[in-house]
């Protein structure tokens, strides 16, 4: 194989993901492109034994266990060079996320990194950044996962402020988000805006991805959500119950839960930036990682101090 194949693992909240993309030359100025070799999601949850309990139940560790020995062998058949492997929130919380992530390393030799609030907020945000070709105006970049909303505020393609907090679409179905956090979050969007005029949305993550396909032609355009889409969307989808919204949208099991708490993260950062629209790249988190193990070798990599590069395979 000539190209070079990278991988990332993100250990969510709600979902695990393995992503695998291939370099390749093209013929634009940077000389490469990624191509999507491999997308696998499994659904394991782990957020809703956090949120409650604190930890993750022997069952689901075990599962993350066979999970990463599985994501190691497809790995080898595809031939990756290099990956990184990131847990998020539920990790992050749980009391025994150290030991199960030794675990792994001892069990299946995946290295996995524990990363801040911030460095995943940086990893998605520098994602887009690097594959947006118009960078003009005032933004708040705003990535809604299971167990914490990941928001930057950009100007002109430069980012001024990054932060983290606790509000996520699994840890809201758990109960486990104080009225506290999201003042704290609400505070913020008014103290950071309130400098800036025609503030909006850069959106990402699944769920939005989601809500911007249930949304009608009238609603969306040129990856542009609007926000009246949006409520009218979340305004059907609420009186439903989980099961409904899979039969009526077609939503898989662990979607049709989370799908509205996000929806509602979303118009209440809107509201407060009186947002027109959410803009919507269609990237996430396992796309930063990629990016970031590129470092210097192409006009990919992006700005800022790099990452280490993920271990060989």
């Amino acid at each position: 194989m000539n190209n070079p194949r990278y991988a990332a693992i993100d250990i969510g909240s709600n979902a695990v993901r393995l992503l695998i993309k291939e370099l390749k030359p093209g013929f634009e100025p940077a000389g490469h492109y990624l191509n999507k070799v491999l997308l696998l999601r499994v659904p394991l949850r782990l957020g809703f034994d956090v949120f409650t309990s604190g930890y993750v139940s022997d069952v689901k560790a075990r599962n993350v266990r066979r999970l990463m020995k599985s994501f190691r062998f497809l790995m080898k058949i595809y031939e990756v060079s290099h990956y990184r492997a990131c847990a998020t929130s539920a990790m992050r919380d749980a009391a025994n996320g150290a030991d199960i992530i030794k675990r792994i390393k001892h069990d299946t030799g995946i290295k996995i990194d524990i990363i801040s609030g911030r460095e995943e907020a940086m990893l998605i945000f520098n994602n887009y950044l690097e594959g947006s070709a118009d960078r003009a105006g005032n933004f708040i970049y705003v990535d809604v996962g299971g167990g914490s909303t990941e928001i930057n505020l950009l100007s002109d393609g430069q980012l001024l402020h990054s932060f983290s907090y606790d509000i996520g679409t699994v840890r809201m179905l758990s109960g486990a988000v104080g009225d506290d956090i999201r003042q704290r979050m609400d505070n913020d969007l008014r103290r950071l805006t309130a400098e800036y005029e025609h503030v909006n949305i850069i959106g990402s993550g699944g769920n939005i991805n989601k809500l911007y396909r249930l949304a009608g032609k009238a609603g969306k355009k040129n990856g542009r959500l609007s926000l009246d889409a949006l409520q009218q969307i979340y305004d059907r989808l609420l009186p439903l119950t989980a099961e409904q919204r899979q039969l009526r949208y077609g939503l898989k099991e662990d979607r049709a839960d989370v799908i509205v708490p996000a929806a509602e993260i979303f118009l209440r950062v809107a509201r407060i930036v009186k947002a027109e629209y959410i803009h919507v790249p269609v990237v996430g988190l396992a796309d930063g990682i990629i990016d970031s193990l590129l470092g210097g070798d192409c006009l990919l990599s992006r700005a800022g101090a790099p990452l280490r590069n993920g271990e060989n395979v």
